[in-house]
């Protein structure tokens, strides 16, 4: 049975074709009932307002060539395991944007977005630990809970979720998206640059609700990968220094991770000058910019012969390159960058072998979500993650391709759309 905070939303069965029905609390959606006429069963469905990738490589600027069109979809009713989420805030990440560019090739149509927070809206059969109004956060891998790396208690890297993700569905395998009848694939499980989502319960984390919901979308991606690679994957103990490569919302985090761990030397390496300088009101140490000659020789003149961690937030072969060689002996580079498929690293092997260096990946910072989520919103309230001045602006979902181009030309850490409809208290 279908739980919704809409009356009639979903699940009316005795609509049997395209009409205007009245929503709840005035909300107004165009509900109808379509047939799966191979199944012999009718799929209750809504329309929904979403940003839609049709095809990838783009030209620049995004303003100008418009890769992300903003249609009108139609959403499915959640099924077994699933939630219908209203959309607070989603924000605008670089993984996003190697999808738009085609670095990430991903299956399209796609409606994008993986970093968002919303409001529990409707509740699919089998969802018992969820209700109506509940703030949840999306986490881009869903966990079966089944496979070999989710009973070892690491669920980033549950297979059955990245199979999902890389053929564009549901953990389920289904697809609740539709554009003039043809399906529209899910971008990691959320698909959040939208008003409405459906998503796996096992994507989902609830929040408290006293937090912003603008800046809890960030704990879903960039937070839980940056604070993550810091504490779950290098383990950074107090007094140990870092370099931090790369200083978008994943490295910034990272930062911010560092600092809370007690790290002490913290040098942040990036080609801005704008955000080397925010890396300094965070809390690192010393600033260097990756665009000057022997920017490697400074980070390790600095901290006496190389880092005890580097980690490398670029996305690029060039950057880890340059994080390892700022890793002192016997030290830890980590890299949570995802450059192009085809990109490759030569690591000197005697290096790695008589330094006895350590180089690891981190992905979504090795978390589980269920237990970290909390725990670093927890620091977050305690003014010891300060998240929210990551928030570089908030925008509409129309100025979606205008937001592309500033990320891209790096002028913003973090941009969120907003959807202020989706709690009565906007995006709080």
């Amino acid at each position: 049975m279908l739980i919704s905070e809409y009356d009639g939303m979903f699940g009316d069965a005795r609509q049997t074709s395209r009409g205007q029905l009245p929503c709840a609390g005035g909300l107004k959606r165009l509900i109808w009932t379509r047939r799966d006429e191979g199944a012999g069963r009718e799929d209750s469905q809504m329309k929904i307002k979403a940003a839609i990738l049709h095809e990838r490589g783009a030209s620049l600027p995004y303003a100008a060539s418009r890769p992300l069109r903003i249609e009108e979809i139609e959403l499915a009713a959640p099924g077994p395991g699933e939630v219908l989420v209203r959309i607070a805030a989603a924000g605008l990440c670089h993984s996003d944007l190697s999808v738009i560019n085609g670095d990430r090739p991903r299956p399209t149509p796609m409606a994008i977005g993986h970093e968002a927070a919303g409001v529990v809206a409707a509740l699919g059969p089998d969802v018992a630990d969820l209700e109506i109004g509940d703030h949840v956060v999306m986490v881009f891998m869903p966990s079966c809970g089944h496979c070999l790396p989710c009973a070892e208690g690491r669920p980033a890297l549950c297979e059955p979720g990245a199979a999902a993700n890389g053929k564009g569905t549901l953990l389920s395998g289904a697809i609740r998206l539709f554009f003039c009848d043809e399906p529209v694939h899910h971008h990691l499980g959320c698909s959040a640059f939208a008003d409405h989502a459906v998503v796996s319960r096992r994507s989902l984390v609830k929040v408290d609700p006293d937090v912003p919901l603008a800046e809890v979308a960030l704990f879903g991606c960039a937070v839980l990968t940056g604070v993550g690679a810091v504490i779950n994957t290098a383990k950074v103990q107090a007094g140990q220094s870092v370099a931090i490569v790369g200083l978008g919302g994943v490295g910034l985090s990272a930062l911010l991770g560092a600092v809370a761990s007690g790290a002490g030397s913290i040098v942040a390496v990036d080609l801005s000058d704008e955000k080397l300088a925010l890396a300094r009101t965070l809390g690192a140490t010393a600033a260097i910019n990756a665009r000057e000659a022997d920017a490697v020789e400074q980070v390790r003149a600095l901290t006496g012969g190389g880092v005890d961690v580097a980690f490398e937030f670029a996305g690029s072969a060039r950057a880890l390159d340059a994080a390892y060689r700022m890793t002192r002996r016997g030290g830890t580079t980590v890299t949570a960058g995802l450059p192009p498929p085809e990109a490759a690293l030569a690591v000197n092997i005697v290096s790695l072998v008589a330094e006895e260096r350590t180089l690891k990946g981190s992905y979504i910072g090795t978390c589980v979500p269920l237990r970290d989520v909390p725990r670093y919103i927890a620091l977050y309230k305690a003014g010891r993650l300060p998240v929210d001045r990551l928030l570089s602006g908030v925008i509409s979902l129309d100025e979606i391709n205008e937001g592309f181009d500033r990320l891209q030309r790096g002028e913003v850490v973090r941009l969120v759309v907003a959807f202020p409809a989706a709690s009565p208290h906007g995006l709080a």
